[in-house]
């Protein structure tokens, strides 16, 4: 009778209850087992200008009601980073590096995100 052959699903999981095994038993060569990477990740915002948050909104053509909107922030708050009276906060500034990064992407979320205003019929 021939052997059930393994899924890929199978493999990984035996895999990672090995790897799983190897840690509680306080295996010292988990690292020459396993192939193990360490990595550091370089996100440090950048810091933005009046001119550079204007330059990212005009990147997705939006208002800046829309782009307020899409980076969760308010009207008032993206008016005042444009205008010089406040800074980006770290967190704004990365997704503003994203949206730099790869503006196609974040112009098509834009586009997907977006819903038709529905009309107040008046009364």
């Amino acid at each position: 009778m021939d052997a059930k052959k393994l899924t890929i699903a199978d493999e990984i999981l035996a895999g990672l209850n090995e790897f799983a095994d190897a840690l509680e038993d306080g295996n010292d060569d988990v690292l020459q087992k396993f192939t193990c990477h360490r990595v550091i990740l370089d996100l440090k915002p950048e810091s933005y200008s009046p001119e550079k948050v204007k330059t990212t909104r005009d990147t997705l053509s939006a208002s800046q009601a829309l782009f307020a909107k899409f980076l969760g922030a308010s009207v008032k708050t993206v008016r005042s980073w444009e205008q010089g009276i406040a800074e980006p906060n770290p967190m704004a500034c990365r997704f503003m590096d994203e949206i730099r990064r790869n503006p196609d992407y974040y112009r098509k979320r834009l586009q997907e995100s977006m819903r038709p205003k529905s009309k107040v019929i008046p009364a």
